[in-house]
């Protein structure tokens, strides 16, 4: 059953990827980690590949940009090689499995890297004026309030709720998630240099596509929108030909995007797409984010401002602590076997179709 592929910790995540490897005898490159996990496990950024060293189609699949999301895509890398997707793959082309990006996020249940940076809004020129986020510094305080009591949830609820009357629910979201390089201790912290995780990427993108004229890259993600439900976001502007090729590929009634309103995310700054694009500039690209829902956004949210409160304030090995470490894993990866399934089935045919697309292009 698919949901055997599911695990329920970063430690077991990374055996059974490892098993899967081994079973299919695949070399594993190990990135691994300075620090430990959660349980004294070693962390590391584990990369495989299937197909020929010289390979001109290249799909890349990665787990893990934001640590706690790493159970929904590790869990589609490790089915991906135990059911035999990848079995028939068309000629010239490779698959490379980036599994947990961020391990340490993974095995801590956070969605930053250990600098507290989001991977996902790392990927900027820092030797340049950050992009500004004029919410999220109006909202600052209710954001990541220094308390986390239930006087002090419902002033900042009152805070964040009386912006979303006055701008509307999305410029909220925005606001929080959008990115923001201001508060190195506050949420989706995009970093003042290049993160130890944006490196690694940009290191296996460049090493594994150095042949490549065609890239896609598939990058799993869990938190936006209907319970069970991977919306496929188009990692392009819409005027751009990679934008169009998922459309073609994956249906466009399916491919969503920002730029147009139609995604559950709000735009971003920063993404992982710049760091592909500027790790394999010689290739076309095409580059998908499926987002499975899990809990309602302000759910989903209220679980990151409260680990953001008890990595800067609180005792990881408390009663709160624990409770807050239950709820961040509850709503971004609801251990469920119906959810397990809506997730397999979604992403495997979401690569079948992203696999036949990609050999299409001479």
């Amino acid at each position: 059953m698919s949901t055997a592929f599911f695990s329920a910790t970063y430690a077991e995540a990374r055996a059974k990827f490892l098993r899967a490897c081994g079973e299919r005898g695949l070399p594993v490159e190990h990135r691994v980690h300075p620090e430990r996990g959660r349980e004294g496990e070693e962390l590391a950024t584990d990369v495989a590949r299937i197909g020929p060293g010289d390979a001109g189609h290249v799909l890349f699949t990665m787990s893990a940009t934001h640590g706690v999301e790493g159970f929904c895509g590790s869990g589609v890398q490790t089915g991906a090689l135990r059911s035999g997707l990848y079995d028939a793959m068309p000629e010239g082309m490779a698959v490379v499995l980036i599994h947990a990006i961020n391990p340490h996020g993974f095995s801590w249940l956070r969605r930053v890297t250990q600098e507290n940076v989001d991977l996902n809004r790392n990927h900027v020129d820092h030797g340049r004026p950050y992009p500004a986020n004029p919410g999220y510094e109006e909202l600052k305080d209710a954001i990541c309030p220094g308390e986390w009591t239930d006087e002090s949830r419902a002033v900042a609820r009152a805070a964040l709720d009386a912006y979303a009357g006055r701008h509307g629910a999305m410029a909220l979201q925005g606001a929080v998630s959008g990115g923001q390089y201001g508060h190195p201790e506050g949420l989706f912290f995009g970093g003042h240099a290049t993160t130890r995780a944006a490196g690694i990427l940009a290191a296996i993108v460049a090493g594994h596509a150095a042949t490549a004229r065609h890239v896609a890259f598939v990058d799993y993600h869990t938190g936006l929108g209907p319970y069970g439900h991977g919306e496929l976001i188009s990692d392009h502007a819409l005027e751009e030909a990679g934008h169009g090729r998922l459309v073609s590929w994956l249906g466009a009634d399916q491919v969503t995007s920002t730029d147009d309103g139609s995604s559950a995310s709000a735009p971003l700054t920063g993404v992982n797409g710049l760091c592909v694009a500027a790790s394999a500039p010689h290739a076309t690209l095409t580059m998908v984010t499926p987002e499975f829902g899990t809990s309602p956004v302000d759910e989903a949210i209220d679980s990151l401002r409260a680990d953001c409160w008890l990595h800067n304030h609180g005792e990881l090995d408390s009663g709160k602590g624990r409770a807050i470490k239950a709820e961040i894993r509850r709503c971004f990866y609801p251990d469920a076997d119906d959810w397990k399934a809506m997730v397999w089935g979604r992403a495997s045919d979401t690569e079948r179709k992203t696999i036949a697309g990609l050999a299409t292009l001479g």
